[in-house]
């Protein structure tokens, strides 16, 4: 997905400027993350905007936010949203969650964090940005999240699992509590890649699946096109 654009079935992602071209974390989190029936959603760290127009073309009803530190790569996301049949619902700003202030509550908020800490840096600082943790450390992107998410509301994050295991003790050291876990390994018998998980202010049990990227033939896993189906070609 390293092209300088990525046509989606309902909206196109240009990103030549952008440093974090769109993964298959970004779909995944995009398809996955849900709240019934939100009016207010905010993406944290939108980079290109892919998972902001994935949630507008999922809630019709939905106005969504997405924040992005980056000047080049808000500036992009916000034309590829000005670009969308989404646009009278979808608003990108540039700045720093950190320094975000509003007095509205979301009910659905998605992130897609760096997750890295302060080393083993590359020579391109826009990437670094992205991936390593001293622009937005795991607590700081928390402490945002408990002051902006509405009570009845719910956080989706995607994470590594040895990364996950830190985020969710943090989490619950903050009141936000894991409700259901998607593990994603890319065939049967694989280590597990990422965990996307849904958190909220209720302790409730967590429901846990599993998304297989590839089946043994080398092609799409069930489990994965199920996910995909709606937003990427021939899905």
């Amino acid at each position: 997905m390293g092209n300088s654009w990525f046509q989606f079935q309902q909206f196109r992602i240009n990103q030549d400027r952008t440093a974090m071209k769109i993964s298959t974390d970004a779909v995944l989190l995009g398809a996955l993350a849900k709240k019934d029936d939100p009016a207010q959603i905010l993406d944290i760290g939108t980079g290109t905007g892919v998972i902001s127009l994935m949630l507008a073309q999922r809630y019709s009803n939905a106005k969504v936010l997405g924040i992005e530190i980056d000047l080049d790569a808000a500036e992009q996301a916000k034309e590829n949203a000005e670009a969308s049949v989404f646009s009278h619902r979808v608003e990108i700003l540039q700045m720093p969650i950190q320094t975000f202030k509003t007095s509205q509550k979301f009910d659905l908020i998605v992130s897609n964090p760096p997750y890295f800490p302060d080393h083993l840096k590359s020579t391109d600082q826009k990437r670094n940005q992205a991936l390593h943790t001293d622009q937005l450390s795991f607590e700081e992107l928390l402490e945002k999240v408990k002051e902006l998410l509405d009570q009845r509301g719910t956080f989706w994050v995607i994470l590594p699992p040895r990364q996950m295991q830190d985020f969710v003790q943090l989490a619950e050291m903050k009141g936000l509590f894991p409700y259901e876990v998607n593990q994603v390994r890319d065939s049967a018998g694989k280590k597990v890649q990422r965990e996307i998980v849904g958190f909220s202010f209720e302790q409730a049990l967590s429901i846990q699946k599993e998304i297989l990227i590839k089946d043994e033939s080398g092609e799409a896993h069930e489990s994965y096109r199920s996910v995909v189906k709606g937003f990427l070609l021939n899905f």
